[in-house]
């Protein structure tokens, strides 16, 4: 069930909104039915994987909860392999087989494994809860109330990634409190917003992406102009898609009284490739660094100090390739994730000669360097990257255009650069800044009719981080 559907706007989510206010003064009896709305939510997408969801969460539960009885350090650790194992099952057993068929020179079936919706989400902030909890910081939870952490609907499918002591304290919030209006108002409009983003935008530019990485997949001649058009389109359309999700998923959730934590923050304005990190898909990254970077230095005792601190250079290596990976299993992620840490090492050493440049060249720089990782990250194999970067940094290319720039959809690239380029995020200007105004209601209000006639029709598109 997709946030832009026609079946979610009109029934899940006006049942879902109702019953929990009905049921707002019962506290057990509306996280309850939460849970219940999540599953429901969850399993219309594929009724079979119920279970996964259903089993995680108690699995998960029971080892915090015998861990606090019995504090030996390994239940966490076992916890902690028991949720990447299943999540490498899923996830990346047929590409870990492909790989190592193509070491020993021997062709490799594919098992067709099914790849559970939302499994990368759930498990990471299952395994933030058993770390936290193996550091002492983090409590132990009544079932009812982890259920809801680990599966609430308008976060589960692709985050935000929600750590613990984010949500569940806000559980025993009365959903009429002081402020009901406001937050109704609000959390729809950023909803909106999200819609807009997706289905306006984000759902236009892949005509202009798609069809070019799927000439250059079929070996068909890229022309220079085409490249740097899918480039493009594909940078804003993935931004659009995803930060358009991010702001529904916190939209929903301040619609039932729930504050979840930002995920973007105009990343395409920042001016160093640290600082794009620090702005991008930012409870993934903070969750990489925590859990994944952090733990990997400590784990090297020696040349903390100069100027260059070794250790510091391969945890940034280690954890981008991990990011990399966690975004899809295929080599090309791997690598992106690996150029991104090279870029970062690459940061952090000429910050730390005490070098500088104009912001305005680290922005062109950070944002190019960005945009050409892209080419790598959206195409089906690095060879289908190298023909396309080629043709773009080249030149030549021969053959008819498969898309062109017609006047109408300059304005849309336009559209969206200056947006993504020079716009401030859509949660400071929602949730901080905009005032109760009604022509800012009705544009809201026109918005959502024309998402749900225009995009949540037979040919809806489902988000991209949806495959991760």
């Amino acid at each position: 069930m997709l946030f832009h559907s026609q079946l979610f706007l009109l029934v899940f989510l006006p049942l879902a909104l109702i019953g929990y206010y009905v049921l707002a003064s019962r506290r057990l009896a509306r996280i309850w039915w939460l849970i219940l709305a999540s599953f429901v939510f969850y399993g219309y997408w594929d009724f079979r994987l119920i279970p996964l969801l259903a089993g995680s969460i108690v699995v998960n539960w029971t080892l915090a909860h015998t861990h606090a009885r019995f504090p030996l350090r390994h239940l966490v650790t076992i916890g902690v392999v028991l949720n990447l194992s299943v999540l490498g099952l899923f996830k990346y057993a047929d590409f870990a087989a492909d790989s190592v068929a193509w070491l020993g020179g021997w062709e490799h079936r594919q098992w067709s494994i099914i790849l559970p919706l939302a499994i990368s989400f759930f498990t990471f902030q299952q395994i933030s809860y058993l770390a936290d909890l193996s550091r002492g910081t983090a409590p132990t939870y009544r079932f009812h109330e982890f259920a809801l952490y680990i599966c609430f609907f308008p976060q589960l499918i692709a985050g935000p990634i929600v750590r613990h002591n984010e949500i569940i304290f806000q559980l025993s919030e009365a959903p009429k409190r002081d402020g009901l209006d406001e937050r109704l108002a609000r959390g729809l409009t950023l909803f909106v917003v999200g819609l807009g983003k997706k289905v306006l935008l984000a759902d236009q530019l892949v005509k202009l992406a798609d069809p070019v990485f799927a000439k250059a997949a079929a070996r068909e001649a890229v022309l220079m102009a085409e490249g740097w058009i899918a480039t493009w389109a594909y940078a804003f359309q993935l931004y659009f898609d995803f930060s358009g999700y991010s702001d529904m998923a916190i939209g929903l959730a301040l619609m039932f009284g729930f504050n979840l934590p930002l995920n973007f923050n105009a990343p395409y304005q920042a001016t160093s490739i640290r600082d794009f990190w620090r702005r991008w898909h930012m409870t993934l990254t903070r969750f990489m660094r925590d859990y994944v970077y952090v733990p990997i230095g400590l784990r090297f005792p020696f040349a903390r100090r100069g100027k260059y601190r070794l250790p510091d250079l391969v945890s940034t290596l280690i954890t981008m390739g991990l990011l990399g990976l966690w975004h899809g299993a295929a080599w090309t992620y791997v690598i992106f994730g690996l150029i991104h840490g090279v870029a970062l090492v690459a940061n952090q050493l000429w910050r730390r000669l005490g070098l500088s440049m104009p912001a305005i060249v680290g922005w062109a720089l950070t944002i190019l360097f960005f945009a050409l990782s892209l080419v790598l990250f959206r195409s089906e194999s690095v060879g289908v990257t190298i023909e396309i970067l080629t043709v773009m940094l080249t030149g030549g290319g021969d053959g008819d255009p498969t898309v062109s720039l017609g006047l109408h959809k300059m304005i849309l690239l336009a559209c969206a650069a200056a947006i993504a380029m020079l716009g401030p995020t859509s949660q400071k200007v929602v949730l901080d800044g905009l005032k109760p105004q009604p022509v800012f209601a009705a544009a809201t209000a026109v918005t959502l009719v024309a998402v749900m006639v225009y995009g949540g029709g037979p040919d809806i598109k489902e988000f991209i981080y949806f495959q991760f």
